[in-house]
């Protein structure tokens, strides 16, 4: 089957077609590593886990690159004081790069908590200085760029003067742009206000700086993703993906220095995954509808009733599609517990199924077998993998029963199969039932002699199982809807 991807570029599915056969090279931003990582940021993960997880599947060879952003992040090209690493720090009272490790190491562990897979090369923006000096000073040779105090600024009405088109990623138009520029420190040492920053020049208290032709500084944070992914990649690679919160400016940027060095496009598919909201509602920290990925697992939290594996939460991610808005709430996450369970016991029983006479199959495994690869060829399309997978877990329940038949060969076959969609391609693991499972159990009857406690006005047995779980790290909280526990 052909594999068709989503190009935000052309807004459009087109035939997947990589520049080198069966080889792909796909570059994914990373994150800002200046405070935890959050749950949307893992979802986005997530997603280009699973899309490198079926490319690999479907027999390419894929060099993934994700980087990490560890300098230059700056919230505007105006004030250096809004690099995001110098206020962290000051805020921490550490050093800049006490903050990227620290969080560095955070992103990590997060992400293995969710099995997701590293990527084959994980640069950092400060290992690539010198490299973002020499783009900077080819922008500088070509005419695309200019030197203002010792910052140097990417000219985009030179740029599109030239016949090109800075906007054609997120559809904008010029004009509408700089209608709507907000005014920004900083901004009178451009000449145009959607000029952006290649190399910003260090104010006197900037502590993350280098030496360029230019002055101290450091890089724009446009320019570092365009200078790791070209060199890992080369000047056109097939696949570019981040979230789609970073299509403008940050891929719009990326696109304009890309053909402004080179001439050319610098990616065939830019792909977007969408955001994640809980409730119903943007997460944001300013109206507490906010939670850490780890606070999910633990359960530490006033949003879930309880705490759900990570392997749950990776389930419920990828039952939305990769493009489409994801929105999590307790209910919907009871409800992926509920089917991961299903289709995990599916897969014990198919594990355990024998079949001693040779039959006739009752399941059309070949035809399921198509619908299944249909579905992941198609843009990457993990909810409908999913529902089919869910076609034969009733299979599997009723083959169990013996209300069904099928051949060894399709027996051996299923089991293969499922293994590949379950484990390594959506990148489910088997939860240990003696573990979280128990612990709940377990739970669940102390919350019910402490409730029975209470009616009968026994409170000093009530207030000693509340403070002897909390001396254990768990934690009671009594509510409208009853008594849950978080673990600390």
């Amino acid at each position: 089957m052909e594999l068709k991807l989503y190009n935000s570029l052309s807004g459009e599915k087109e035939i997947f077609k990589p520049i080198h056969e069966k080889n792909v090279g796909m570059y994914v931003c990373g994150p800002t590593v200046y405070s935890n990582v959050h749950l949307g940021n893992v979802r986005t993960f997530m997603s280009f886990d699973f899309i490198y997880r079926t490319l690999v599947h479907l027999g390419y060879k894929v060099r993934y690159v994700r980087n990490i952003t560890d300098a230059g992040h700056l919230t505007d090209d105006g004030d250096v004081d809004n690099d995001r690493f110098v206020k962290q720090s000051r805020l921490e009272k550490l050093e800049p790069m006490e903050i990227v490790q620290k969080y560095t190491v955070d992103f990590h562990k997060v992400l293995d908590t969710f099995n997701l897979l590293p990527p084959t090369i994980e640069p950092t923006a400060t290992g690539h200085i010198l490299e973002q000096i020499e783009l900077t000073q080819k922008l500088l040779n070509k005419g695309f760029a200019y030197e203002s105090n010792g910052s140097v600024y990417f000219d985009v009405l030179e740029y599109n003067n030239k016949g090109l088109n800075y906007g054609e990623l997120s559809r904008r138009n010029i004009e509408e742009l700089f209608a709507n520029t907000r005014d920004l420190d900083g901004q009178n040492e451009k000449k145009n206000p959607q000029d952006f920053a290649l190399w910003k020049a260090a104010s006197p208290a900037h502590i993350m700086r280098w030496n360029s032709p230019w002055g101290e500084g450091f890089p724009g944070w446009h320019l570092e993703c365009t200078a790791m992914s070209t060199k890992y990649l080369g000047e056109k690679f097939d696949i570019h993906g981040g979230g789609m919160d970073l299509k403008f400016p940050h891929h719009e940027c990326e696109v304009a220095q890309g053909k402004a060095c080179n001439g050319t496009e610098p990616v065939n598919y830019w792909l977007h995954a969408n955001m994640l909201t809980m409730n119903g509602q943007r997460m944001s920290k300013s109206t507490g509808n906010y939670i850490l990925p780890m606070e999910l697992v633990s359960g530490n939290n006033d949003f879930f009733e309880k705490p759900f594996h990570p392997t749950i939460v990776r389930f419920n991610f990828l039952q939305a599609h990769y493009r489409s808005v994801l929105d999590i709430s307790n209910e919907a996450m009871v409800a992926s517990e509920k089917g991961f369970q299903r289709l995990m016991e599916a897969m014990k029983i198919l594990s355990q199924i024998s079949v001693s006479a040779d039959q006739e199959s009752s399941f059309n495994l070949n035809e399921w077998k198509e619908k299944c690869y249909a579905a992941l060829t198609d843009d990457f399309n993990s909810p409908i993998l999913i529902s089919h997978l869910f076609e034969a877990v009733n299979f599997i329940f009723k083959l169990k029963d013996g209300k069904e038949q099928i051949s060894t060969s399709d027996l051996e076959l299923l089991k293969s199969q499922m293994d590949s969609f379950v484990y390594e391609v959506l990148g489910l693991q088997n939860i240990e039932e003696n573990n979280n499972e128990k612990l709940d159990q377990t739970l669940q009857v102390l919350i019910e002699l402490r409730n029975q406690a209470r009616k009968s006005k026994n409170f000093e047995l009530s207030d000693q199982i509340r403070d002897r779980l909390l001396a254990e790290g768990i934690e009671l909280k009594d509510g409208r809807d009853g008594t849950t526990y978080s673990l600390n």
